[in-house]
Parts: C-alpha cells; structure tokens; sequence
C-alpha cells in the first residue's frame, strides 16, 4: 500500500529516487550484458557473442531512454501546453526551427534507435513535424562522439567539413518534410498525443497530478512501442555481428560513379551509433575506400538504420518513412559525392 501510494504522497521524494535508480540501471548496462553474454555456451569474441551483446546492452538501453524521455516529457507538458510549445517554435521564420532542433542534436550522443525517443516527446509537445526531423537526423548523425573521433582520426578540417555538411542534410532535410505538410502520416495515436496532454492543466494542477498523468504517458507510449523497439535492435544485433567488412572496403574503393549510393544502400540495412561506426570507418579507409564514399555509409548506418525504421513504423506511416529515408539518403548522396570531389 505504501509504495502504490508514495508517488502520490511525496512526489519529489518519489522523483528524487526515481532518478537516481535510473542512473544506476543505466551506468550497469554494460558490465551487465557482458556477464549474461559470458554465462552462455558461447564465445564472447565470436559473431553470435558479438551480436548477444549487443543486444542485452542495446534493448535495456533504448528502453530506458524510452520510459525517462516520455515521463520527463509528460511533466513538462503538464506545465507549458503544446499550444504554448508549438507557437515558439513554429513561429520561427527561415528554417530558424530547424537549426535549433539540429543543433539540439548535435550536442545528443543518440543513435538512431535512441533517438525515437525523443522523436516521440517532441511530436508529444506539439513541435511541429519538420522541426521534429531535423533532430531526429541530426541527433545520430552529427554528435560531439562523431566530431571527436573524426578530428583525432583525420584533422579539423575533416571534422569541420562533417559537421558543416552533416547539419545541413538535418536541416535542409526537416525543412523539406515540413514543407510536405504530412502530418496526416503520423499514425493516429501519435497525433493524438498532444491532445491527450493537453488535458492536464498548467495552472492549479499539482505535482503529484503531474507525476501520475507522465505515469499514464509512459503506460501509454511505452506500451505501444515496446514491441517494435525489441524486434528493431535485434535486427541492428544480428547485423552487427556479421557485417562482412572486406567486402564492403573493396566495393567502396572503387572509384565508379555508383560506389556512393552503393554505400549508403548498404549501410542502410545496418545499425551502430557513432563511436561504433568510426572504427569501422578507420578499418575500411586503411584498405583504400574513398573518404567521401565511407562518409556516406557511416551517415546511413547512423541516420537511416533498418532498426530504425522498424521502431518509427509505429510511430509513422508507410508513406512518410519512405519519404523521410528518400530526403535524407539525397542529402547522404550529396555529402559523399562533395567530399569525394573536395578531397
């Protein structure tokens, strides 16, 4: 009885704890699926080891990242309502929205599957769908892990050149999304999701009000999208343990001109973050791939991942999946065609 009746009795004694056991699930993630892949019959440095990992670690994660960002997005909704929200950013003339949202994601080290997540809080608040793309673009593609690397791997002028070309597809990319006007391609429960917020007054409501309506928002999302998020990272897992790496140095050592979108067809279908992807990156330039070429892989695995697109399937129709890949794998074509031509 007192557990069920806490969160309502004493709030913040409720969220101060809430937190801190959340922090600990999260920093644990690792030592943890490392010591449930070395009590099974199988080799840790094996492909299937490899892939089981990944998995234990990733699917707990995203998880997580799924049921913090919806609660603490289902609080802050509670106090400044979608409208409210919505006319800040919308009113923003000349694409201003979309820098902001890209730049948003620069500074959130997410992969793609993470950053649903927040795809999610943010339509949840009534930000408008291309300012919502452009994070979601830009929060796995250009990050302060991927800028790090790439300056202490190939120089300033690299990196710099990445995160000039990378937040413009963000950008130019959320822009053009917005300008479809497909909101009609959100599934309906998603577009239902600001009305539902809505509900819960920014006035005299109280905190514990409050905490049980983020409550309700997570049974709610999480409950939807679960399902999806388990069946995208075991497609990344299985990926990620057998990604055949000598093959793909050699098709993208080619100088042809259909070795770029060679490239991102087959990062597609992949799934790492950014810090997972560099040394791949590294590998396959030591074997001669053209810089401009392997750049524009890394983007599609980063931004464009099949995982991805199974988790966002809940969330998005058909249509705009398809339109969301085809804007963002234009842009990858353009950045790996420029720093071949550059470079």
């Amino acid at each position: 009885m007192i557990a069920a009746t806490w969160p309502s009795a004493r709030p913040k004694s409720f969220l101060g704890v809430a937190a801190i056991a959340w922090l600990a699930a999260y920093s644990v993630l690792v030592p943890v699926s490392e010591a449930i892949v070395a009590a099974l019959p199988v080799d840790r440095a094996s492909h299937l080891g490899s892939a089981l990992q990944f998995f234990f670690y990733d699917t707990p994660k995203v998880l997580l990242l799924l049921t913090g960002v919806v609660f603490v997005m289902g609080l802050v909704n509670s106090y400044f309502t979608p409208e409210r929200t919505r006319a800040m950013l919308s009113g923003r003339t000349g694409g201003l929205g979309n820098v902001l949202a890209a730049s948003l994601g620069v500074v959130t080290p997410f992969c793609s599957c993470s950053a649903v997540p927040l795809f999610i809080g943010f339509v949840q608040a009534g930000i408008p769908l291309g300012i919502t793309f452009s994070f979601l673009i830009a929060a796995p593609m250009v990050n302060e892990v991927a800028l790090a690397l790439l300056l202490a791997l190939f120089g300033w002028k690299i990196a710099l050149l990445y995160l000039a070309l990378g937040l413009a597809v963000a950008i130019v990319s959320g822009w053009v999304i917005g300008r479809l006007r497909m909101e009609a391609h959100l599934e309906d429960w998603v577009r239902d999701l600001a009305r539902t917020q809505a509900s819960v007054g920014a006035g005299s409501t109280t905190l514990a009000q409050r905490v049980q309506a983020a409550f309700a928002a997570v049974r709610d999302i999480v409950g939807r999208v679960w399902p999806y998020v388990i069946a995208g990272i075991a497609i990344g897992a299985a990926i990620h343990g057998y990604v055949p790496e000598d093959f793909m140095a050699g098709l993208m050592g080619r100088e042809a001109w259909w070795s770029v979108p060679a490239a991102v067809a087959i990062g597609v279908p992949m799934y790492a973050n950014a810090a997972g992807i560099i040394p791949i990156v590294e590998a396959l330039l030591a074997k001669g791939a053209a810089l401009g070429t392997v750049l524009a892989f890394m983007m599609s695995v980063i931004a464009l991942s099949l995982p991805e697109m199974v988790i966002l399937r809940k969330v998005l129709k058909p249509r705009l999946i398809a339109v969301f890949a085809g804007v963002v794998a234009t842009g990858i074509l353009v950045v790996g065609y420029v720093f071949n031509a550059v470079l």
